[in-house]
């Protein structure tokens, strides 16, 4: 017989057993299951995961085939909601119980952060499972899902309430309260992660902290007021040496705007008016401690807050994208028509994609206050060694200079 003289040896389960060479190490394995212990499908509960699709259409006595993907995806869905508000609570309670002293908890933090942004993308990615299905596939069993919804998502609204989703600047459902859609201990669940404490409270906490702020020390906004102000001066003085010309005119009425714009952001009065507004969501002096981190993020010091930050924006970023194909796929298989939880579908989920819902969108704003990197206050890292938190000692650690007892 013709064909590869090492067939046998490279693909041992098509040879007969007594082909097999006792020393081939692939088979050097023991069998551990033979001998009792939890299995593969009890650890995973595997009975009650792949038993648990239950296709309406089927119960009525019309069986429609693509009812079981749309049941599967919405479970996944669910399993990896889960997932987040695993990560997210864990990384809440760091924050709450101040291990955030120890900045050595911080690589926790941000490697949980991460998984939360990696699994958003995957359920970014998933819709595109789900879009397989036309919208006639879909016309064939929504009748079935009677007054089921999407929006009585009890984890995604927990997961909302966590991050930070104000509730004043929610979309009302139906011209109501979102919580009115949830009833007895969910409707209570959902309060009460109104009243606890938010990743973007805690976040904001943790950057009043920031070292380098205190005006007895380094005195990062002071310094940065100063050379903002000298360095527009500068360039006012350039600009007005120029010949008069049309251009000359446009230049100066746009440093006049970069004038205005930075003298808001050194106006605490402005700013907090912007936050009862709800356009701003940190403090003045978080807002400090973030941009702040911005500028020196080369700095070793904090290399991994700005990795934080980052990837806070991102958790933004996926779920407005995860937001915005929804409405995609909503409009796709529905049309304009009313949503089947009695939304007006379409029309409803389309205004939910705007900075209403983005819960860190002070971070993105950062980039508006972007400057030469010559009007950034200089280090003398033989005098500003800013502390991590973990290197001060307990009698020194309100007076160190790199963080204070949390309110």
């Amino acid at each position: 017989m013709s064909g590869c003289p090492f067939f046998t040896k490279l693909h041992p389960l098509k040879a007969k057993s007594s082909d097999i060479d006792d020393e081939d190490d692939s088979q050097k394995g023991i069998n551990k299951a033979a001998k009792g212990g939890i299995t593969y499908g009890d650890y995973l509960q595997l009975d009650k995961i792949v038993n648990a699709q239950v296709l309406q259409s089927e119960l009525r006595g019309n069986k429609i085939h693509d009812e079981h993907l749309f049941i599967v995806t919405h479970q996944a869905y669910e399993l990896w909601f889960k997932q987040i508000l695993w990560e997210l609570d864990s990384v809440r309670k760091i924050f709450i119980h101040n291990h955030v002293r120890d900045e050595r908890n911080m690589l926790t933090v941000v490697s949980r952060i991460h998984r939360i942004t990696m699994i958003f993308r995957l359920l970014v990615d998933q819709f595109a499972v789900l879009e397989t299905m036309t919208a006639l596939d879909f016309y064939d069993f929504r009748e079935y899902l009677s007054s089921a919804s999407g929006f009585q998502s009890l984890q995604f609204r927990l997961l909302e309430n966590k991050i930070g989703v104000a509730e004043n600047l929610r979309v009302p459902y139906n011209r109501r309260h979102y919580r009115d859609n949830f009833h007895g201990q969910e409707s209570q669940a959902l309060l009460q992660t109104e009243q606890e404490r938010t990743l973007l409270q805690l976040v904001e906490q943790w950057l009043e902290r920031t070292p380098g702020l205190e005006e007895d020390g380094f005195n990062f906004w002071g310094k940065l007021q100063v050379n903002v102000e000298e360095g527009f001066r500068s360039e006012k003085q350039k600009l007005e040496k120029m010949s008069d010309c049309e251009t000359k005119q446009e230049l100066l009425e746009d440093l006049s705007k970069q004038i205005e714009l930075f003298n808001s952001l050194f106006d605490s009065k402005r700013h907090d008016h912007l936050l009862s507004k709800g356009e701003r969501r940190l403090s003045y002096k978080a807002l400090q401690g973030a941009l702040m981190i911005y500028f020196y993020r080369e700095e070793p010091r904090f290399q991994v807050p700005f990795q934080l930050l980052t990837n806070l924006m991102e958790v933004d970023v996926l779920m407005t994208k995860w937001r915005y194909n929804h409405v995609c796929m909503a409009h796709r298989m529905i049309g304009s028509k009313a949503g089947t939880g009695g939304s007006s579908g379409y029309h409803y989920l389309r205004s939910t994609v705007s900075d209403r819902y983005k819960v860190f969108v002070d971070l993105f704003n950062l980039a508006t206050f972007l400057i030469p990197r010559a009007w950034v206050p200089k280090i003398n890292r033989s005098i500003h060694k800013f502390p991590y938190t973990a290197e001060c000692s307990d009698s020194s650690y309100s007076s160190c200079g790199s963080c204070s007892e949390e309110d």
